[in-house]
């Protein structure tokens, strides 16, 4: 079987042979890396090292955000060992060289045997390390061979995944079999990894790792736009995310086009997902007829009024600290959404819409403590307008989050707002009388819900918050303890 899946992928990958030069001529898609994914092992891993290794995969730029504390903890627990990592993306690319460094950062090659058998005969890892669920048949199964333990960390499937996982069921329950441990984010994608053949004793619940992200210092753009604001009295600030598709884009300008008819001093901040979409969406802005800037040329122009298109990989989590409303993209269309964790940290009122099957974990608990909107495209324009405040807002990114969150004595538009804003406060969470309820709860929100669950937190009224704000709110000590735990499982695998 696994020969038949690799003629089969070596027949795709010529028959689209013309895609890929068409991608690589007009937007400069794969052209990056492209010996490395070959299976050219770059220069700087071929260097004999006495250090035994650890290969973290990590496909684009939200993985590589997740299992960056966990990279720092599993290298304070074993200074001894050199840590490579691996994206698929150009993004995920730059992302990891920034933070790790350029001499351990590569391109993840292809899931053929040739190209895969190179590097694990030159960097001969002892963990390899997968984030989220990357069910590559080939990677797995010669990396088990080769004598390294495999780990897959944050592990989820989503619902249309699990679909088509279930369709191969008979053959993946061989391929899940090469993995020695699954830490999974939630209790049902634990269920769903059983069904797909791996052994019980091999799928652990973990959570969710990126609520283990902390917020860097944001950069100048952040305080120009700022002042740009104050001096233009521009408002209100719509910040929309990591859109994914043309459709989408035309139904949030179109949504502001109707902002602009009662404000004519909004501002937008449009994302675009992926780079080789900014010339399509600046094509896009034209024909509305809407006044634009391009982020990578602005030079302080005042924005009132229009749209500020922002072409650029990196800004965007920090860019959620000025807005009054986020729309977080990839959710107007079926695409599976997009991550609400970082506007959430910002206390942001966050939209998205009907297609959300990528994070349905964090969107329902975000949901039930209204501290999201769902809306589909004809609701959308009405949202957005309710959720427009009465006066501007302090737009500081960098302020520091309330001490109280008094949500349930407050309007609802203004509860809902400081709902997130609570996302950095360090006490304990205040959980339910009830206590099955609360046991429910912490078995989603913590992987030890026994450090918390106490007959004095039981006593305490509800605590209305997001799910950011819980797991953030178990204090730090809870936090590490996290993260030391999922750290040291993958090492008892690693020496077992």
């Amino acid at each position: 079987m696994y020969f038949l899946y690799s003629a089969l992928l070596l027949l795709v990958l010529i028959l689209g042979l013309p895609y890929w030069l068409y991608q690589m001529l007009r937007h400069g898609k794969y052209r990056s890396g492209f010996l490395e994914r070959l299976g050219v092992v770059p220069g700087h891993l071929v260097t004999p090292s006495p250090q035994p290794t650890l290969w973290i995969h990590a496909v684009s730029v939200g993985e590589v955000l997740a299992v960056s504390r966990l990279i720092e903890e599993m290298r304070a627990r074993w200074p001894g060992y050199r840590v490579v990592i691996s994206t698929t993306t150009d993004t995920g690319q730059k992302l990891a060289r920034t933070r790790f460094g350029g001499e351990s950062v590569f391109y993840f090659p292809i899931d053929l045997g040739f190209a895969i058998r190179s590097y694990l005969k030159s960097l001969r890892p002892r963990l390899v390390v997968i984030a989220e669920t990357e069910f590559w048949p080939n990677f797995l199964r010669l990396s088990k061979r080769s004598g390294a333990a495999v780990a897959i960390v944050n592990a989820r499937i989503s619902d249309r995944s699990i679909r088509g996982y279930m369709r191969l069921r008979w053959w993946l329950k061989s391929v899940v079999g090469n993995v020695d441990l699954f830490l999974a984010q939630t209790y049902q994608d634990r269920s769903r990894l059983t069904e797909l053949g791996a052994p019980e004793s091999r799928v652990e619940v973990t959570g969710n790792l990126k609520f283990e992200l902390e917020p860097g210092s944001p950069p100048a753009l952040v305080a120009n736009l700022r002042d740009s604001f104050e001096t233009t009295n521009a408002w209100p600030i719509l910040v929309c995310g990591s859109t994914v598709d043309d459709e989408e884009e035309r139904m949030l300008l179109q949504a502001f086009q109707s902002i602009l008819a009662s404000h004519p001093r909004a501002v937008m901040i449009l994302a675009p997902r992926h780079p080789e979409r900014f010339a399509a969406v600046a094509a896009l802005l034209e024909s509305f007829g809407i006044k634009f800037s391009r982020r990578s040329l602005w030079s302080g122009e005042p924005l009132n009024g229009g749209v500020l298109l922002l072409d650029t990989i990196g800004e965007l989590s920090a860019i959620y600290g000025l807005a009054d409303i986020a729309f977080v993209g990839g959710s107007l269309v079926p695409k599976g959404g997009h991550n609400i964790i970082e506007p959430a940290r910002h206390g942001v009122a966050i939209v998205v819409g009907n297609h959300t099957d990528n994070f349905r974990d964090i969107i329902w608990l975000f949901q039930t403590q209204d501290a999201v909107r769902i809306v589909g495209p004809a609701e959308l324009p009405l949202v957005l307008m309710e959720l427009i405040p009465t006066k501007p807002s302090a737009k500081r990114s960098d302020a520091a989050p309330p001490r109280r969150c008094a949500l349930r004595r407050e309007p609802p538009r203004k509860r809902w707002r400081r709902s997130n804003a609570c996302w950095l406060q360090r006490r304990r969470p205040r959980l339910p009388q009830n206590r099955e309820p609360a046991l429910r709860y912490l078995r989603v929100c913590c992987p030890h819900p026994e450090r918390v669950l106490r007959p004095r937190n039981l006593s305490r009224p509800a605590f209305a918050g997001t799910r950011g704000q819980r797991w953030q709110s178990l204090g730090r000590r809870v936090r590490k303890d996290t993260l030391r735990h999922l750290a040291r499982r993958v090492t008892e695998v690693a020496g077992s």
